[in-house]
């Protein structure tokens, strides 16, 4: 919005000064400044609102340390992360950006189902909350509009650096061959992918069976998978979401290394630089990352151990929405294993403690545990670890996979 204005001002009035929006890293700082702002400020005050309206948590005694004493904390803190995302976003981002414009519908979409499943456990009394095959058709959904967008639209292009000419040039007195690059534009459905010197992926290729036809019927490959990525990580981040502080913080590191990729991506030196295809518009997408950072960072303030608010469903399914819908639009989704491998194992933990439990209930008679208790934090916790102790190491174990993260952009 505030890009609009003043680019409006400045070509109309030639006013000093007004140019400085037009940098996406001035614009990025604000949408941090302004989301910590809001969520500092204001969090206070939403805390006191949730607790007038008695929206407090419902804790089940599952024998774990502190646990009980965290009866009655505010839940849907979640309404915090969404404003601290929706408004600088908003006020510093080009609005007729289509990628913004995507994470805008995603974070709202993902939102209000988590906002739902709350609402329905605190207010309605249910303690299951909305039922699980609603949240999977809400989530189907917003993957169908994030694939159909992306595949569809014209403006989704990528451009790759190829070589038109080789030339000489004489450095120390010696000939040396130099090539000669420029950047060619194409649409499809290509893709990153870590640790392969040619790092590119093309979902067309599992379609090779058709020849030609290949590319015209991609969306049939490129779709479900976006369904499934947004899905995912969504509950992953659902799940993740059982400690103070675990989700919150895991989050901002992962928004952190998405925003560096964003970065480079959207910019032709660093692309060029780093080998890497360029996605033009997508660097606007680091506003809106800065934003997200900043309210998770923001919401951190209150929701360290020991909590005064809960995010609940409406903040968690939200951030891991916004992280699988990010991902796919920088074409960084393949690294998302390794980027969000705290989500990862957390999912994998309880998949394999319930199949486990059901295959040895089903084979012996009496049901098996692989962990203590699942998902994975829980575990820890039942091993008499203090929780900010698992979080701070979990952090630190999603701090070394951002880093890993990064790292793939040449480890080739």
């Amino acid at each position: 919005m505030l890009y609009h204005l003043f680019d409006y001002i400045e070509n109309t009035f030639d006013f000093p000064g007004a140019g400085v929006f037009q940098f996406i890293t001035f614009r990025a700082a604000m949408a941090v400044i302004g989301s910590l702002i809001i969520s500092l400020i204001f969090g206070g005050r939403i805390i006191r609102l949730l607790q007038r309206l008695q929206v407090g948590e419902t804790v089940r005694d599952l024998g774990l340390d502190g646990q009980i004493e965290k009866q009655g904390t505010p839940t849907m803190g979640g309404l915090m992360i969404l404003a601290a995302i929706i408004i600088p976003t908003l006020l510093f981002a080009r609005l007729d950006n289509l990628y913004i414009q995507l994470l805008l519908i995603s974070t709202v979409w993902l939102g209000g189902i988590g906002f739902l499943d709350d609402y329905i456990k605190v207010f309605k009394k249910n303690k299951e909350g909305l039922a699980g095959k609603f949240k999977v058709v809400g989530q189907i959904g917003i993957g169908v509009i994030i694939g159909a967008t992306l595949y569809f639209s014209d403006d989704v292009v990528i451009k790759e650096k190829t070589v038109v000419a080789h030339n000489q040039q004489e450095l120390f007195d010696q000939k040396t061959e130099v090539d000669q690059y420029e950047w060619t534009e194409s649409k499809g459905t290509k893709t990153t992918i870590p640790f392969v010197k040619n790092n590119e992926f093309d979902y067309k290729w599992m379609l090779s069976f058709l020849g030609d036809k290949a590319a015209d019927y991609a969306w049939l490959i490129f779709i479900p998978v976006v369904i499934i990525i947004v899905t995912a990580v969504s509950n992953g981040a659902n799940i993740t979401d059982g400690i103070d502080g675990l989700a919150t913080g895991t989050s901002a590191i992962i928004g952190a290394t998405l925003g560096i990729l964003a970065y480079v991506s959207g910019n032709t030196v660093f692309a060029g630089y780093l080998d890497i295809m360029y996605i033009p518009m997508s660097g606007e997408t680091v506003v809106f990352m800065s934003a997200f950072v900043g309210a998770c960072i923001g919401f951190l303030w209150y929701n360290s151990f020991p909590a005064k608010v809960f995010m609940g469903d409406t903040g968690s399914l939200a951030l891991g929405g916004i992280i699988a819908v990010f991902a796919i639009i920088i074409r960084k989704e393949l690294l998302i294993p390794i980027l969000c491998g705290i989500f990862l194992v957390e999912n994998v933990s309880v998949i394999l403690q319930v199949g486990y439990f059901k295959y040895t209930k089903k084979k012996f008679g009496e049901g098996k545990r692989i962990f203590k208790m699942a998902p994975l934090h829980h575990h820890y916790q039942k091993l008499n670890y203090h929780e900010s102790k698992i979080v701070t190491r979990f952090w630190i174990v999603g701090i070394m996979l951002a880093v890993l993260t990064i790292a793939t952009l040449k480890l080739r």
